[in-house]
């Protein structure tokens, strides 16, 4: 998993339409969730949503990162109203570029949050085995005020 205060890798990822997207130049909080199947997860990008507009005020984008395929995230997105772009990896998936690989002998996604500044800085990073403990949204919000500090 990423620390903060580094420097996030370069990340190869494409959103539902499939073009690729680039996080550069503005404040990017990323969230990976286990699966699209996973109702915890999802309740997760609910809360999030809700917290749209002071995020946007803030100055951070929110995008939704899922392990699966391009035409599985368009659906999931549209199914459940997700207003944020959603977005695969062009090569493997996103959770394993940042680290988020399987736990518990391969059988289990890890899930998690990242914030990175418009510098390309990692500013928060938490992640989970089982999704009850991967929306860490009291950290969210210090990473995010802390932000706001430093502009």
């Amino acid at each position: 998993m990423l620390e903060p205060g580094t420097p996030v890798p370069p990340l190869d990822l494409e959103d539902t339409a499939g073009r690729a997207v680039d996080l550069g130049g503005h404040a990017v909080l990323l969230y990976f969730v286990r699966s699209t199947t996973c109702p915890v997860c999802r309740r997760h990008v609910r809360d999030l949503a809700a917290d749209a507009e002071t995020l946007a005020a803030d100055g951070v984008r929110v995008v939704i990162a899922v392990p699966e395929d391009r035409e599985t995230a368009a659906a999931w997105r549209a199914k459940h109203d997700v207003p944020f772009p959603v977005v695969t990896g062009r090569h493997g998936t996103p959770h394993e570029a940042v680290g988020l690989g399987k736990a518990v002998f391969g059988a289990l996604q890890r899930s998690g949050s990242v914030l990175v500044d418009a510098d390309g800085v990692v500013r928060h990073a938490h992640s989970a085995t089982l999704p009850t403990g991967s929306y860490d949204k009291p950290g969210i919000a210090a990473a995010v005020a802390a932000l706001r500090t430093r502009a």
